[in-house]
């Protein structure tokens, strides 16, 4: 691959951020492209293979049974969070990191490569098994990279460039999934499951290629890298004695509403008599997409000012919305139809991607003494938890409706961004 135009478009981006005409130290200019060019392929690979729109349907039209289709989220969610506390203890003591992050960027790859092979060759449970394993393999390989990052992004990319990098990085990825749902809308790209093989294959490539660029990052080595005993107490030490990260942890916990919110204004949208027929998707991954565009880079430079605050305009923008679909669901008996649907996405989308910014570089720029790996792990895997009993949901919505779950969610929100109030501005800190 060509990497000279991501290279010169992130050189352009660090320069703007760090406030340089352009000048500044090659060694930090390098290292930011970087970390923009393999981020911003993953993101474009993340949203190819998306496992709550892509993949669903592909399992529906290859005819694989229900049970499977529904594992899907929760494979992908908990698979890629759960394991993260168990690699802390290997990416602590290495004192470089930057090998973790390849070699799970690699796997997942091989992985996606698995997916699309066994769309194109089999079909009914077969498919489905062999495509929830790959998914599995896929997850824990994408928890080594989501374990290590951060503490790499801490030291090789300076404070007040990092959310911009992590948001425009965002930006191009959500770019690519609208292009791609605009030619599924229109019938430029065919809705089968040969094509959707071959687009997922694609998927496989570009994390093969920038698991091979994230590999030459210049990372120096952490002298303050440790072979500590890692027991269960010194793991969960952090909740017992940093308040602060057990604030942040709260909210992010609170504000995973953000991220459940979606397949249950989808329900409503179904519920409608218009319906979700397969076309129907396209307005839906548009809305989805779109707000990723226009708000992800916005979001990550305003986190990098106050990710405190930006953790709380997410959480109240959360609450408005998921509040307001709740009481529309309410009134039209559940059924809300596709445009409206849209709408209320979009801006859910927007509110979800000012809680990812903010929560991730709260974390990143929040002192650790030094064990921003074991944070990392801890936070992601008490998430992983939560997630998993948030299927709970579903199950509500199929006994009292979607408005009731929503309604639940919005609370959820506006309680997050209350307990993110307390927390602290840490990019005041050195």
């Amino acid at each position: 691959m060509n990497n000279r135009m991501p290279a010169m478009l992130a050189e352009r981006l660090h320069a703007l951020v760090a406030n340089t005409d352009g000048d500044s130290d090659t060694g930090e200019a390098r290292r930011f492209s970087v970390h923009f060019t393999a981020l911003s392929l993953t993101k474009v690979a993340d949203g190819l293979i998306n496992p709550k729109i892509i993949l669903s349907w592909l399992l529906s039209t290859l005819g694989a049974p229900g049970y499977l289709i529904g594992a899907l989220v929760p494979v992908r969610e908990a698979g890629a969070l759960l394991p993260q506390l168990i690699l802390a203890r290997s990416i602590q003591r290495a004192p470089r990191r930057k090998g973790f992050w390849a070699t799970g960027s690699l796997v997942q790859g091989i992985a996606a490569l698995g997916i699309a092979a066994a769309a194109l060759l089999t079909s009914g449970a077969k498919a489905g098994w062999i495509i929830l394993g790959c998914l599995a393999m896929l997850a824990v390989a994408r928890s080594a990279c989501s374990a290590s990052h951060k503490d790499i992004l801490a030291r090789t990319v300076e404070k007040g460039t990092r959310g911009a990098l992590s948001g425009a990085a965002g930006t191009i990825g959500a770019g690519a999934v609208f292009a791609f749902a605009a030619m599924l809308s229109t019938g430029a790209i065919p809705r089968d499951p040969q094509t959707i093989a071959l687009v997922i294959a694609l998927a496989g490539a570009l994390w093969l290629i920038a698991g091979s660029v994230f590999a030459t990052l210049d990372e120096p080595a952490d002298d303050t890298a440790r072979d500590e005993r890692n027991t269960l107490a010194s793991l969960i030490a952090p909740l017992r004695d940093d308040r602060q990260f057990r604030l942040y942890v709260l909210t992010r916990g609170l504000l995973i509403a953000t991220a459940l919110a979606p397949p249950f204004l989808v329900m409503m949208s179904a519920a409608s008599s218009d319906g979700i027929q397969a076309g129907g998707l396209g307005p839906l991954m548009i809305a989805s997409a779109g707000a990723t565009i226009l708000s992800s880079y916005v979001w990550g430079r305003l986190s990098d000012r106050s990710s405190r605050k930006t953790l709380m305009a997410a959480g109240g923008l959360a609450a408005a919305v998921l509040g307001s679909a709740s009481v529309l669901g309410t009134i039209a008996s559940g059924g809300i139809g596709t445009a409206m649907a849209a709408v209320l996405l979009f801006i859910a989308q927007i509110a979800y991607e000012g809680a990812r910014a903010g929560r991730k570089i709260h974390l990143t720029d929040m002192d650790t003494g030094g064990r921003k790996t074991i944070y990392t792990a801890l936070s992601n895997t008490l998430i992983g938890i939560l997630l998993l009993l948030g299927a709970g949901f579903g199950l509500l919505a199929d006994a009292y409706g979607p408005p009731l779950v929503l309604a639940l969610f919005a609370i959820m929100a506006a309680l997050g961004a209350a307990v993110a109030s307390r927390l602290s501005e840490v990019q005041g800190t050195a």
